[in-house]
């Protein structure tokens, strides 16, 4: 209707949520057409291709686990922001494990386990999440900021309650709590030169003939992608090659 198109539009769909979890299992179990607009030149609705038959059943288990998530408009929003962090957690967690039998069945180390596969999964959601925000917004403020606050989550909370509570119990139980650092400053300081890297190249693309932090020409565009992914394939073989000591660390 027209006033869908205009919700869209204006970026209203954003803020509107759900008001029962009937539409949330209608939604999840019905199979629409990818793609922001839902009709054809003609002003007919467009129909799921094979294609969306195809993603539907591959994805309808994680829309149906996902309606289950509280309406927005219980307790003002509170009770499906809750529940959605919870289930992020458990899903987190069962992905680190599935990660941890996966590289021992394959004779893969902890360290290159974590770095390959538990990151990449954990991070998916971020990439898409920072993809719709450069869409959606203006700015390359929300994109940047969404893949810089997720770190700092990470690191600083993640990393900081985990091994608080752990010093925690230790100590209640009379014992020191020791981590051996093992990879951890190699690692940590071959991300923060490739970070200094990224960052370096978006003060650059700020420059008035590039087209801003993201976006720009297609060349531009490309050189970026392709360097930013190097940079990614580079912190793996070096880490890899590291941990099983074909590279000296430090």
């Amino acid at each position: 209707s027209t006033v869908d198109k205009l919700i869209k539009k204006t970026n209203l769909a954003l803020v509107v949520g759900t008001h029962s979890w009937r539409d949330q299992f209608m939604e999840a179990i019905t199979v629409s057409a990818a793609g922001e607009e839902e009709e054809d030149e003609s002003g007919e609705e467009r129909l799921p291709s094979c294609f969306d038959y195809v993603m539907h059943f591959l994805t309808v288990f994680w829309k149906v686990l996902f309606a289950c998530v509280p309406p927005t408009e219980y307790c003002h929003g509170w009770a499906c922001f809750v529940v959605s962090i919870l289930i992020i957690g458990m899903l987190t967690a069962i992905i680190g494990d599935l990660a941890s039998h996966f590289g021992c069945t394959i004779g893969l180390k902890d360290s290159v386990t974590a770095v390959v596969f538990v990151a990449f999964g954990t991070s998916v959601p971020d990439t898409f999440a920072s993809k719709a925000a450069a869409l959606q917004d203006v700015y390359a403020d929300a994109s940047i900021g969404n893949v810089t606050g997720s770190n700092a989550v990470n690191v600083f909370l993640g990393i900081g309650l985990a091994w608080s509570v752990a010093a925690i119990y230790w100590a209640m139980q009379g014992q020191e709590f020791h981590v051996s650092a093992g990879t951890l400053a190699f690692s940590v300081t071959l991300f923060t030169i490739f970070a200094f890297v990224c960052l370096s190249v978006l003060l650059y693309r700020r420059r008035p003939h590039l087209g801003g932090e993201l976006g720009g020409p297609r060349g531009c565009k490309l050189a970026t992608t392709w360097l930013f992914v190097s940079l990614w394939l580079l912190y793996i073989l070096f880490a890899t090659l590291e941990a099983y000591c074909y590279i000296k660390g430090f």
